[in-house]
């Protein structure tokens, strides 16, 4: 009899409950800073950007938060998402490791991202939002966004990172036909905007001076529109871990458990969807699992970033957080993977590579892409940009187990396909990919404009 190696759950099984990171930290949380007085920001400040239900999610400390059953039914549009051993990969590897990827790439608009997505556009309905407002890097977030506003009849305004707005139209598109309003990024509709135009006309734009406009766009509404991010936020990670209970549930019934759980992280709500339910495992069980967050070698906020406390955003008017960071005023160069363009790192991730319960890992976009081919000519899937550097990590420790010998269950986060990316294939296949490396120069350029927190 053949070895099962697709793990379904059916419907019944969508969680109902996220699991919230926040009640089994092992360090103490960081305050939230106001980017004008520099102390911890109050609810009234906070308020502009998100109705109170949010804020709640954001500071609760319970462990489980219940999914309200409009969501989850929305989630059953796509969820429970397959678990997938990829054995063809193994094969190709000639590995004694086992290799499983949680695939959320079969959601309609191709990621994980309407995890939060639709979640926010729900809490926000309730409140009384009238608009939301939002960034977005490669598009994914964008289309999310677009899809959940559709669903809840709320208007929604995007702005798209220059760089993926030109390299990805289908992406835009995609915005567009769910009935968003997607600017490219930067814009003159904003002060923030309109100065980055001024100090640099051929900008390519970049997560955080989109975070910039988006927010001045929420403030300045007179209390019409409220902001809702695709990354960072407890209450945005806490979401996603959809992904990661789903995968514990799978895992038992291919009869193992990871001895590491591997996801890309730019900002880290993917990243946190998958690695959270292992970590709370680790925590509370006694587990020994190896969590490893991967990064772009052009953009390593983990990996060469400092923690401390930085604005969330280019243009400074956002809060100022503790996480890893490589200066708020960093532009990374335009790779493909334009998801992971963004100077720092959700504080929960950065808090916990800080005390040494996840291992961070950066990689470059060559060697990124080379593994993304090699997936997709084993199990066929092309998968996005972002996904591929997980998958890169994936086959390097494969590869290692194979050199010492030693059966490993691993287990990473496929976070999307890349069949609206096809362009940055296409560069690597011809060579127009080249790698970049981020100089100390720059680097302590960037971090020498870090806020001056007093408590620091």
């Amino acid at each position: 009899m053949a070895a099962r190696n697709n793990f379904m759950l059916d419907e019944s099984r969508v969680p109902k409950a996220w699991y919230n990171i926040n009640a089994d930290m092992p360090v103490a949380r960081e305050p939230v800073l106001h980017p004008g007085t520099m102390k911890p920001v109050t609810p009234d400040f906070l308020s502009v950007m998100f109705p109170m239900s949010i804020l709640q999610q954001e500071m609760s400390a319970e462990r489980w938060v219940e999914i309200p059953e409009p969501v989850r039914e929305a989630y059953r549009l796509w969820r429970p998402t397959p678990l997938i051993r990829a054995v063809r990969l193994e094969k190709a590897l000639d590995t004694p490791a086992h290799i499983y990827f949680k695939y959320e790439g079969v959601s309609p608009v191709g990621s994980h991202k309407p995890n939060t997505a639709v979640a926010q556009v729900f809490f926000n309905k309730e409140a009384g939002s009238k608009a939301l407002v939002t960034e977005t890097g490669a598009g994914q977030w964008g289309s999310a966004m677009a899809m959940a506003c559709a669903f809840y009849d709320m208007p929604c305004e995007i702005f798209m990172v220059k760089c993926s707005f030109d390299q990805k139209p289908y992406r835009r598109m995609i915005i567009e036909n769910y009935g968003a309003t997607v600017y490219s990024s930067p814009t003159v509709r904003t002060y923030a905007g309109r100065a980055e135009r001024e100090r640099n006309p051929d900008s390519d734009g970049v997560l955080g001076l989109a975070i910039s406009e988006a927010m001045e766009t929420v403030a300045t509404s007179g209390g019409l529109k409220k902001y809702a991010p695709g990354s960072c936020l407890n209450y945005v990670l806490m979401h996603q871990t959809v992904i990661g209970i789903e995968a514990l549930e799978q895992m038992e019934m291919a009869g193992e458990y990871p001895d590491m759980v591997i996801g890309c992280a730019g900002g880290g709500s993917s990243f946190g969807g998958i690695a959270y339910p292992f970590v709370h495992r680790n925590l509370t069980q006694g587990k020994k699992t190896r969590i490893i967050a991967v990064e772009p070698a052009s953009c390593p906020s983990m990996t060469k970033g400092r923690y401390a406390f930085d604005y969330a955003d280019l243009a400074c008017s956002g809060p100022i957080v503790k996480m890893h960071t490589l200066g708020h005023s960093f532009i990374p160069p335009g790779i493909h993977a334009g998801g992971m363009r963004y100077h720092g790192m959700a504080p929960s991730v950065s808090a916990l590579v800080h005390n040494g319960d996840i291992e961070a890992r950066a990689v470059g976009e060559l060697e990124t892409f080379a593994a993304a081919v090699q997936f997709a000519r084993t199990q066929g899937i092309i998968p996005a940009p972002e996904s591929a550097h997980a998958i890169r990590v994936a086959i390097d420790e494969a590869l290692e187990c194979k050199r010492r010998g030693e059966k490993k269950v691993i287990v990473f986060n496929l976070t999307g396909h890349g069949h609206f990316d096809m362009e940055a294939y296409d560069d690597y296949h011809n060579g127009r990919i080249h790698e970049t490396e981020l100089s100390d120069t720059d680097l302590q350029a960037a971090l020498a404009q870090l806020p001056l927190v007093p408590s620091e």
